[in-house]
């Protein structure tokens, strides 16, 4: 919503698993946020404590709101619910909207289908996050080299 919590924790979380395994170079990633709230903003300091301990930096990011572009120039748009699923479709090309999807599509072993934010709770919501976010995103990485044989090492 904001790109200081869940956004740029899955950003960090996913680019942290690609560099792992070595694919930092063949895939670009990027988080953005629905609204324009925190826009320059550094991801605020309870993600960035939960990220770091996992051994996760997300000091570099800074927030940026979703961009019409944005539709065009990724594959995948990913998103933590179904508010801002629902607000990315209305501005999506309709032509676009096959790319908008809930991120723990990827972790369908959780059995919920929204990353709540953490923004109002305390430390625990951020570690609940990232233990959603990691799992999700695992989840994508597999999705990604299966469908795509040039991933694969």
């Amino acid at each position: 919503m904001g790109n200081i919590c869940r956004s740029p924790t899955a950003e960090g979380v996913f680019g942290a698993l690609l560099k792992a395994h070595g694919l930092d170079t063949l895939v670009e990633i990027d988080s953005a946020g629905t609204h324009a709230y925190h826009i320059g903003s550094a991801p605020d300091p309870r993600s960035c404590a939960a990220a770091l301990r996992r051994g996760v930096d997300l000091s570099g990011q800074r927030a940026r709101r979703l961009e019409a572009a944005d539709f065009h120039d990724f594959d995948y748009v990913l998103v933590m619910d179904r508010e801002n699923l629902e607000a990315l479709e209305d501005r999506c090309p309709p032509e676009q909207r096959k790319r908008v999807r809930l991120m723990l599509q990827y972790a369908p072993h959780l059995g919920i289908d929204e990353v709540p934010d953490p923004y109002y709770g305390g430390a625990a919501g951020f570690e609940r996050v990232l233990d959603m976010i990691e799992a999700a995103a695992q989840g994508l990485l597999d999705d990604l080299c299966q469908r795509h044989p040039e991933l694969r090492r």
